[in-house]
């Protein structure tokens, strides 16, 4: 870091800070979660502090910042839910000046401006100062960050060499090309300069020994050939091709050999291309990937495939606007929409394509005329056709492949099988390109993230506490975050529109027509998800058609597959997860999501993770769900999601790790959808549901401190419990509402829930009163009421012995009255005692709180002002001191002792 006032440079000492900068850095102007943080900090293995020692740093940080910058540098790093985030004006951050220069200087090489080009690139690259994070250690975001960003600086290099070539200085790179060529001995593209920077200087037999160690390179390791145009331009060194001396014969180079020797007569070129559409923002990575395929595919075709509206045909079109010099004798853009929604035949698209390539006239009817028509006008061509709105591999067969020099760019919704070539799935845009296009499109307000619900806040040994009890940087929940900027609702207003292209154009124009309504009002009309739709289409009807288009194109079968699906929460589920829904077997649940993949409703999680409805298109399925599906349906298809629901969480407290997660990081990405999951199913009337439901969650509820969430929760619950006349499951639930009242510090609050449970607890509600009763007891615990806590307690050791929960919590209170008074051996005692009772429950939460118990006693506790009275929860308190009972004792002894 640098200041402007003394030049100084300031850099974090401790290693694990620089890790906390560095990502923060990477993603500046983004919230960076603090799950995000903890798995670069330390993997798959987080210490039990992790929370509590990502605090510290981010602490650490904002000091060096406000050391550096009085004025602002604290301000900079902001507490943003579920994470944090850090404030950098990109024309401070090299990384932000080192990729607009590169883009740039690639956008100067597109208009033709090669001395232009190859001073940004030059400019980009004199910011690298060695290898990026090299004295950082490295997380998995870092290190992908470092891949990526090594790739793009070669990638200038790459470009600077070659807009340095076109300007004659071949001379001068030599040197540069050959350590290039040494570091990199497997990178094409520089080989083929040095071979044309040797060859120039006169230098033909080194040109052509550094194409054959190159091959051998390439055969040794790989088992491949160089490309195919390294080989033309190899074949022209050999054949000593003078017109290969000057920059504009290597332009040449990149043609095929027959485009160089087609003859004169050659029909004009094919300019039916559409401009680059100027709301085009970002994709960076997937223009890349597609023009790098495109350049070395003979006759070939790739295919760009995603839903309605997230911006396939702008993708295709801007990166065929970067192949001007890979197909110099045109790019076109063939629709084939046929307007009405039928499909297309075979004849009727290669009708089109031969329009597309100039065809006048009146043309051939026959399917064999117009191929064979179109092969006489691409013959010794190198022309780019971009195929739009493929419905399936049958229209476009026939054409593939291409004459050698051309290639097809296909765009269709799901990917087509059989064509060969590359596919690029579309997904919707990035956070930080979803705002920059409803920058672009209406709106000129910074993009400032303001996402997600907070974390709870973490005590002194990383385990949840009190939120009163939490230092200034503990996220601590959203109404600390009051903030009313109309720039922080853009992140929202992404979000809302599920980050896609054609809706987050109908929002932007939207703003920027009517002036008086602000982003934070519109984000308003957009969040309740039953009304989103309707007011999306009051800002643009269009995307809205295009979204019906594609649902009613869908059989019936598909369609009541995806109105049903949308019971779903919003993250990937996988073929299971839609079985359990469906009432399918898997196998069927699998070819149900295929053929919603088809129809265009379902998108392959980009990371594997099975499927994801995009946002709009579940909002759509929900709505027609509401209005078309019967309510009978709707409910069994309820009960069978919450029982299936039911069963994960079950699961996920008895295993070290589910889905590749701990389980309290598996829960807190899946909080909040299980919650919409309880309240969906309390409003359909499954009462019985709902209450296994929300036991299911309690635990983690408990850990996490989620105190909200478990409130509203629970009281569906206990309304639910109440309905069905459950006692025990009333009780139950009136526990926990104790347990969430004392935990919050609202005593008497607390008390009133354990006595209403006490009342509650009949027959078959025993396993609740021993819990009930330790709760009381912690209630009075707090409050300096030892010998009340003492009676209580020991009632459950004496009376319900066979209550084993009970009996835990009962040990537990009476351990840490013994702690209190200072008793170590009795709390020891007492504490072993707690740790066989968990064994038998077989709770590895309460056995690793009572192991942790027994360390403290056995040697300095680390903050010997708290003690953590419960998992998780630490308080500073003050009892009476007494004398606590021994296990035998009866009350009256306890009181008298």
């Amino acid at each position: 870091m640098n200041t402007a006032a003394d030049a100084r440079t300031v850099t974090p000492s401790a290693a694990k800070v620089r890790v906390v900068l560095a990502t923060l850095l990477v993603r500046s102007n983004e919230v960076v979660s603090v799950d995000g943080l903890i798995d670069e900090l330390w993997g798959e293995d987080p210490p039990r502090t992790a929370m509590t020692t990502l605090q510290v740093y981010v602490s650490q940080l904002r000091k060096l910042l406000g050391d550096v910058e009085p004025e602002f540098g604290r301000e900079a790093l902001l507490t943003r839910p579920p994470g944090y985030l850090l404030r950098v004006d990109p024309d401070q951050l090299d990384l932000a000046v080192f990729e607009k220069l590169h883009r740039d200087g690639r956008e100067a090489m597109e208009h033709g401006d090669a001395a232009g080009a190859a001073d940004l690139q030059r400019r980009a690259l004199a910011l690298w100062r060695g290898p990026l994070l090299s004295d950082t250690p490295h997380g998995s975001l870092l290190h992908n960050m470092a891949v990526r960003l090594t790739e793009v600086r070669n990638a200038a290099l790459e470009q600077r060499m070659r807009a340095e070539l076109q300007l004659g200085h071949h001379q001068e790179l030599l040197g540069e090309l050959q350590s290039l060529t040494d570091e990199l001995p497997m990178h094409e593209e520089f080989h083929a300069h040095l071979m044309v920077a040797l060859y120039r200087t006169g230098r033909q037999a080194d040109a052509l020994r550094t194409f054959s160690k190159l091959r051998r390179t390439l055969v040794d390791e790989l088992a491949i050939e160089p490309g195919r145009r390294l080989q033309q331009l190899h074949s022209r060194i050999l054949t000593g091709d003078v017109s290969l001396l000057s920059p504009s014969g290597q332009r040449a180079a990149r043609r095929p050999a027959a485009v160089a020797t087609a003859s004169a007569s050659r029909a004009a070129s094919v300019d039916r291309l559409p401009s680059v559409d100027p709301l085009f923002t970002g994709r960076e990575a997937q223009i890349e990937r597609l023009v790098g395929w495109l350049r070395d595919l003979p006759g070939g075709c790739a295919q760009v495939s995603g839903p309605a509206g997230v911006g396939k045909t702008a993708l295709a079109v801007a990166a065929a606007h970067r192949l001007h010099d890979v197909f110099p004798d045109g790019r076109a853009l063939v629709s084939l929409d046929s307007g009405d929604g039928t499909v297309l035949g075979p004849t009727q698209v290669l009708t089109r394509v031969a329009r597309a390539l100039g065809g006048t006239g009146e043309l051939p009817h026959s399917a064999d005329e117009l191929l064979s028509l179109i092969r006489a006008s691409t013959d010794g061509r190198c022309v780019l056709l971009i195929l739009d709105g493929v419905a399936d591999a049958a229209q476009v067969r026939p054409l593939l492949p291409l004459a050698s020099g051309c290639a097809a760019l296909i765009t269709c919704r799901p990917a087509l099988p059989g064509l060969g070539g590359h596919a690029l799935p579309l997904d919707a845009l990035s956070p930080t390109d979803a705002r920059q296009l409803l920058c672009a499109a209406g709106q000129p307000l910074a993009a400032v993230p303001a996402d997600s619900p907070s974390p709870r806040a973490a005590g002194p040994s990383g385990e949840h506490q009190d939120g009163e009890q939490a230092e200034p940087d503990v996220l601590a929940g959203p109404d600390a975050l009051v903030d009313e900027r109309p720039e922080d609702f853009l992140s929202e207003l992404a979000e809302l529109c599920g980050r896609w292209p054609a809706a987050l154009r109908g929002v932007a124009a939207h703003l920027a027509t009517h002036p008086h309504l602000s982003p934070g009002e519109l984000a308003a009309r957009l969040r309740p998800e039953a009304t989103r739709l309707d007011a999306l289409r009051e800002s643009d009807s269009t995307c809205h058609r295009a979204l019906h288009d594609v649902f009613d194109r869908a059989p019936e079968p598909v369609r009541r597959a995806a109105r049903l699906l949308s019971l779903l929460p919003p993250e990937p589920f996988t073929a299971s997860a839609a079985a359990s829904v469906l009432s399918a077997r898997p196998q069927e649940a699998e070819r149900t999501l295929a053929a919603l993949t088809a129809a265009g409703l379902l998108s392959p999680h980009p990371e594997g993770r099975g499927y994801h409805f995009p946002v709009l298109l579940r909002l759509l399925a929900a709505d027609r769900r509401r209005a078309e599906e019967p309510a009978l349906w709707v409910r069994a298809a309820l009960s069978r999601l919450s029982a299936a629901a039911a069963d994960r969480a079950e699961t996920a407290q008895r295993v070290a790790r589910m889905d590749g997660l701990h389980p309290l990081d598996w829960f807190t990405r899946r909080e909040e959808s299980l919650v919409s999951l309880v309240e969906q199913t309390f409003e359909a009337g499954l009462w019985a549901q709902t209450v296994r439901l929300v036991d299911s969650m309690t635990v983690f509820f408990e850990a996490l401190a989620a105190w909200e969430p478990w409130r509203h929760t629970h009281s569906l619950a206990l309304d639910a419990a109440e309905r069905l006349g459950d006692a025990s499951a009333r009780a139950r639930l009136l526990r926990s509402l104790g347990d969430l009242a004392w935990q919050r510090r609202r005593p008497d609050d607390a008390r009133a829930f354990y006595e209403r449970a006490l009342d509650a607890c009949g027959p078959s509600a025993t396993a609740e009163r021993g819990r009930a009763l330790a709760g009381l007891a912690d209630v009075h615990l707090e409050a300096g009421g030892g010998e009340q806590a003492a009676r209580l307690v020991t009632a459950t050791l004496e009376e319900a012995p066979q209550d084993v929960r009970g009996c835990y919590e009962s040990r537990r209170v009476l351990a840490l009255l013994a702690q209190e008074a200072r008793s170590t051996g009795t709390a020891r005692r007492h504490f072993q005692e707690c740790l066989a009772l968990a064994g038998v429950l077989g709770d590895r939460r309460l056995e690793a709180y009572t192991r942790r118990c027994l360390d403290r006693l056995d040697g300095a506790a680390p903050h010997p002002e708290w003690a953590e009275v419960r998992p998780g929860v630490w308080r500073a308190f003050a009892v009476s001191p007494v004398t606590p009972p021994s296990p035998g004792r009866t009350s009256a002894e306890a009181t008298a002792g």
